[in-house]
């Protein structure tokens, strides 16, 4: 940190957006390796999400936020939270919407307008999915006050080089606050849970993702050398608990198989994965389990 040049850059970056635009793929994208976990259903990131990228010149510390979103609900409003939370100390704020459709979209707009007022950062408009051919091309027609319009994809890395040179040109001068190697500050055990609940997401359907939490509850290593993890997976009714184990415990052995593959990968070391699974009725109106499983 001492060899760096007085010119420098740093800042806190969120992403936002309405759910599913893209802002786990694209913060994957940065970092150059998978720390968000990736879902076609919306609402998939739960928590505040630190991703990191260092340049010779600059280090971004982006954060992936959950969607944004009206629905009223006790889960909801702490989702809203922590996105929110990520913008108190923002230098630089992404914006993402979907390319495809018109835009700028009034009810999206309007709710940018009522979670982004008040942000004295620089505000950037990022137009993503652009490789699905037709989408916002022209120069949108905004009265919001954005820095910048950038399209890109962040699937298959299009633009993605412009926007963090453009990101870079409005971070203050500033020094680098992890190592150039860092990619998140988040723990291996935190980064198991969120791969388990991947699996979930991507094994489960209608509501039983946005029903069961999950708390890794072990997480030791043993003489032999490999890693032990004990998670707990909470649905919030009876009958979702039937339908996450599955006929003879087949679905709930498949999601164990494909977490443990993950994870073995991101540890780099055998992993004995054991999961089971309770019921904590109508968790997400309850402010002890929404703390419980980091949510508030």
């Amino acid at each position: 940190m001492n060899n760096q040049s007085s010119d420098f850059r740093s800042g806190v970056v969120p992403i936002v957006g309405r759910p599913n635009v893209g802002k786990s793929t694209l913060i994957n994208c940065l970092v150059g390796e998978k720390i968000a976990i990736v879902s076609s259903k919306p609402q998939t990131t739960w928590n505040r999400l630190l991703g990191i990228k260092t340049l010779p010149h600059a280090q971004i510390l982006f954060f992936d936020t959950p969607g944004i979103h009206d629905a009223a609900s006790k889960f909801n409003a702490a989702l809203r939270i922590a996105a929110r939370g990520a913008l108190r100390d923002a230098d630089c704020v992404l914006h993402m919407v979907e390319a495809g459709g018109p835009f700028p979209d009034p009810d999206g707009e309007e709710l940018a307008r009522k979670f982004l007022a008040g942000v004295t950062a620089p505000i950037i408009l990022v137009i993503n999915k652009i490789d699905r051919g037709a989408g916002a091309v022209a120069e949108p027609s905004l009265s919001f006050p954005y820095a910048r319009v950038m399209r890109i994809s962040a699937l298959i890395g299009t633009g993605v080089d412009l926007l963090v040179d453009e990101i870079v040109s409005l971070l203050p001068v500033g020094p680098s606050y992890y190592p150039a190697d860092a990619m998140t500050d988040q723990t291996e055990r935190f980064m198991a849970g969120e791969i388990i609940r991947e699996k979930i997401f991507e094994l489960t359907h209608q509501e039983i993702p946005y029903s069961c939490a999950v708390a890794v509850e072990e997480f030791t290593q043993r003489e032999e050398g490999a890693i032990f993890i004990r998670a707990s997976l909470a649905v919030a009714k009876d009958s979702h608990k039937g339908i996450l184990i599955g006929a003879r415990g087949k679905r709930l052995k498949e999601i164990g198989q494909a977490a443990r593959k993950d994870i073995e990968q991101l540890l780099d070391s055998r992993v004995y994965l054991d999961l089971w699974v309770k019921v904590e009725k109508d968790w997400q109106k309850k402010d002890y389990a929404l703390k419980e499983f980091g949510l508030m």
